[in-house]
């Protein structure tokens, strides 16, 4: 669906806040259909990428890599 959405997870070097909310702010304007809100819409449009950002920030956060044992 949001094959411009980069790739996040990289055991050399993790993803920074910049990179995670691009890639929010692209997940939001493919599922909304919009590349900028109206301004009815803004509010609700930037609650959803701050909160896809830290969804993405916890997800990253705790996965697991191939070489990384779980505790």
């Amino acid at each position: 669906m949001c094959r411009s959405i980069k790739q996040l997870r990289n055991a050399e070097a993790p993803a920074t806040p910049a990179e995670i909310e691009a890639a929010a702010r692209q997940f939001v304007r493919k599922v909304s259909g919009y590349r900028r809100p109206s301004r009815a819409n803004e509010a609700t449009f930037e609650q959803a990428i701050i909160e896809i950002s830290t969804a993405t920030e916890k997800l990253l956060d705790n996965l697991i890599m191939p070489n990384q044992k779980s505790a």
